[in-house]
């Protein structure tokens, strides 16, 4: 049971970062008058894809607190690893 909560705080961390990185990329993309594929070609161009993602890792600040406010402390560590998971593929990206 506590692996399966663990998992599904996982994946609402993923998903969580994934819809901060769309919300800034269309922020961007709205800002600089581009489109949404452009948006994400000029970011890895100009090697800021990985700002944009940590970035994104916000919304999991707010998954992360609802979680506790719950009571879902297992979900919250799970939540947790995905915060780091994305915070070390942004550390391979960098390095690469």
């Amino acid at each position: 049971m506590a692996k399966k909560e663990i998992f599904i705080g996982f994946l609402v961390g993923l998903i969580a970062n994934t819809l901060g990185v769309i919300l800034c990329i269309l922020y961007l993309a709205n800002f600089t008058k581009l489109t949404f594929k452009t948006s994400i070609i000029v970011a890895y161009e100009q090697g800021n894809l990985g700002s944009i993602i940590a970035l994104g890792a916000i919304m999991n600040v707010i998954a992360f607190f609802l979680f506790l406010r719950i009571k879902r402390d297992l979900r919250a560590r799970g939540v947790l690893m995905a915060t780091v998971f994305a915070a070390v593929g942004i550390l391979i990206y960098k390095l690469m």
